[in-house]
Protein backbone atom coordinates (compact mmCIF):
# COMPACT_ATOMS: atom_id res chain seq x y z
CA UNK A 1 0.00 0.00 0.00
CA UNK A 2 1.49 3.09 -0.63
CA UNK A 3 1.59 6.15 1.01
CA UNK A 4 -1.47 7.60 -1.10
CA UNK A 5 -3.81 5.31 -0.61
CA UNK A 6 -2.91 5.25 3.05
CA UNK A 7 -4.24 9.08 3.31
CA UNK A 8 -7.03 8.55 1.37
CA UNK A 9 -8.14 5.49 3.87
CA UNK A 10 -7.52 7.53 6.88
CA UNK A 11 -9.56 10.53 5.09
CA UNK A 12 -12.53 8.52 4.77
CA UNK A 13 -12.31 7.47 8.18
CA UNK A 14 -11.94 11.04 9.49
CA UNK A 15 -15.33 11.73 7.67
CA UNK A 16 -17.06 8.99 8.77
CA UNK A 17 -16.18 9.73 11.87
CA UNK A 18 -17.24 12.95 12.15
CA UNK A 19 -20.48 12.46 10.51
CA UNK A 20 -21.47 9.21 12.62
CA UNK A 21 -20.52 12.62 15.94
CA UNK A 22 -23.21 14.45 13.65
CA UNK A 23 -25.55 11.55 13.70
CA UNK A 24 -25.58 10.98 17.67
CA UNK A 25 -25.72 14.68 18.14
CA UNK A 26 -28.62 15.59 16.30
CA UNK A 27 -30.30 12.36 18.18
CA UNK A 28 -29.17 13.42 21.46
CA UNK A 29 -30.58 16.81 20.65
CA UNK A 30 -34.33 15.34 19.56
CA UNK A 31 -33.40 17.87 16.13
CA UNK A 32 -33.55 14.96 13.75
CA UNK A 33 -36.96 12.83 13.05
CA UNK A 34 -35.18 9.94 11.25
CA UNK A 35 -37.90 7.65 12.88
CA UNK A 36 -40.78 9.55 11.81
CA UNK A 37 -42.36 7.53 9.05
CA UNK A 38 -45.35 9.10 7.28
CA UNK A 39 -47.44 12.28 8.09
CA UNK A 40 -48.55 13.71 11.35
CA UNK A 41 -52.02 15.56 12.64
CA UNK A 42 -51.83 18.26 14.72
CA UNK A 43 -53.44 18.02 18.15
CA UNK A 44 -53.48 20.98 21.03
CA UNK A 45 -53.89 20.79 25.29
CA UNK A 46 -54.12 23.22 27.22
CA UNK A 47 -52.11 22.35 30.92
CA UNK A 48 -52.31 24.81 34.13
CA UNK A 49 -48.92 24.54 34.60
CA UNK A 50 -46.19 23.05 31.69
CA UNK A 51 -43.33 22.86 33.89
CA UNK A 52 -39.98 22.64 31.87
CA UNK A 53 -42.09 21.30 28.71
CA UNK A 54 -39.92 22.62 25.91
CA UNK A 55 -40.98 22.28 22.40
CA UNK A 56 -38.96 18.83 20.29
CA UNK A 57 -40.12 17.30 23.15
CA UNK A 58 -41.50 13.83 22.42
CA UNK A 59 -45.02 12.65 22.63
CA UNK A 60 -45.62 9.13 24.31
CA UNK A 61 -48.13 6.69 24.71
CA UNK A 62 -47.38 3.53 26.89
CA UNK A 63 -43.86 4.21 26.45
CA UNK A 64 -43.95 4.52 23.03
CA UNK A 65 -42.72 7.96 20.94
CA UNK A 66 -45.98 8.75 18.71
CA UNK A 67 -45.24 12.39 17.82
CA UNK A 68 -43.14 15.21 19.06
CA UNK A 69 -44.11 18.90 20.71
CA UNK A 70 -43.83 21.69 17.86
CA UNK A 71 -44.83 24.43 20.40
CA UNK A 72 -45.39 25.57 24.15
CA UNK A 73 -47.35 29.20 24.32
CA UNK A 74 -49.49 30.94 26.68
CA UNK A 75 -53.25 31.00 25.67
CA UNK A 76 -54.05 34.81 25.93
CA UNK A 77 -57.56 33.92 26.16
CA UNK A 78 -57.82 31.34 29.46
CA UNK A 79 -53.70 32.08 30.51
CA UNK A 80 -53.25 28.71 30.27
CA UNK A 81 -50.21 27.24 28.90
CA UNK A 82 -51.01 25.92 24.79
CA UNK A 83 -49.06 23.11 23.49
CA UNK A 84 -49.17 21.81 20.26
CA UNK A 85 -48.18 18.24 19.38
CA UNK A 86 -47.80 16.52 15.78
CA UNK A 87 -48.58 12.80 16.38
CA UNK A 88 -48.22 10.09 13.63
CA UNK A 89 -50.80 9.16 11.35
CA UNK A 90 -50.56 5.69 12.21
CA UNK A 91 -51.18 6.62 15.91
CA UNK A 92 -55.23 7.19 16.40
CA UNK A 93 -56.57 7.66 19.63
CA UNK A 94 -59.91 8.49 20.81
CA UNK A 95 -61.09 11.98 21.42
CA UNK A 96 -61.71 11.82 24.93
CA UNK A 97 -57.65 10.69 25.52
CA UNK A 98 -56.33 12.25 28.40
CA UNK A 99 -52.67 14.11 28.62
CA UNK A 100 -50.31 14.50 31.09
CA UNK A 101 -47.09 16.31 31.11
CA UNK A 102 -44.81 13.46 32.78
CA UNK A 103 -40.69 13.33 34.13
CA UNK A 104 -38.27 10.84 32.35
CA UNK A 105 -37.08 9.76 35.66
CA UNK A 106 -36.00 11.68 39.09
CA UNK A 107 -34.96 14.94 37.14
CA UNK A 108 -34.98 14.03 33.43
CA UNK A 109 -36.66 15.77 30.45
CA UNK A 110 -40.21 16.47 30.52
CA UNK A 111 -42.73 14.78 27.76
CA UNK A 112 -46.40 14.39 27.13
CA UNK A 113 -47.80 11.28 27.91
CA UNK A 114 -51.36 10.07 26.27
CA UNK A 115 -53.90 8.33 27.34
CA UNK A 116 -56.26 6.67 25.54
CA UNK A 117 -59.82 7.19 25.72
CA UNK A 118 -62.70 4.53 25.01
CA UNK A 119 -64.61 6.88 22.77
CA UNK A 120 -65.18 5.61 19.21
CA UNK A 121 -64.54 8.69 17.18
CA UNK A 122 -60.66 9.12 16.80
CA UNK A 123 -59.22 12.71 17.32
CA UNK A 124 -58.47 14.19 13.89
CA UNK A 125 -56.26 17.93 12.76
CA UNK A 126 -57.55 20.73 15.33
CA UNK A 127 -58.55 18.93 17.83
CA UNK A 128 -57.76 20.09 21.66
CA UNK A 129 -57.02 17.32 24.58
CA UNK A 130 -59.20 18.25 27.05
CA UNK A 131 -58.79 16.20 29.93
CA UNK A 132 -54.92 17.38 30.88
CA UNK A 133 -52.75 16.96 33.62
CA UNK A 134 -50.20 19.45 34.57
CA UNK A 135 -46.47 19.23 35.62
CA UNK A 136 -45.49 18.08 38.84
CA UNK A 137 -42.99 20.82 39.57
CA UNK A 138 -40.28 19.53 42.63
CA UNK A 139 -39.72 23.31 44.04
CA UNK A 140 -44.04 22.75 44.91
CA UNK A 141 -43.70 19.59 45.97
CA UNK A 142 -40.94 20.34 48.69
CA UNK A 143 -42.42 23.82 49.50
CA UNK A 144 -45.72 22.01 50.64
CA UNK A 145 -43.80 19.45 52.48
CA UNK A 146 -42.32 22.08 54.58
CA UNK A 147 -45.43 23.76 54.99
CA UNK A 148 -47.12 20.32 56.13
CA UNK A 149 -44.36 19.68 58.62
CA UNK A 150 -44.43 23.00 59.73
CA UNK A 151 -48.29 22.93 60.68
CA UNK A 152 -47.69 19.25 62.26
CA UNK A 153 -45.16 21.06 64.25
CA UNK A 154 -47.69 23.80 65.87
CA UNK A 155 -50.09 21.25 66.57
CA UNK A 156 -47.64 19.20 68.74
CA UNK A 157 -46.69 22.18 71.07
CA UNK A 158 -49.33 22.47 72.99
Amino acid sequence: MNKRSIEIFVGLFVVLGAAGLLFLALKAANLASFTNGGGTYTVQARFDNIGGLKARAPVRSAGVSVGRVTSVTLDTQTYLGLVTMEINERFLFPKDSSAKILTAGLLGDQYIGIVPGGDERNLAAGDVITQTQSAMVLENLIGQFLFNRAADGEGQDK
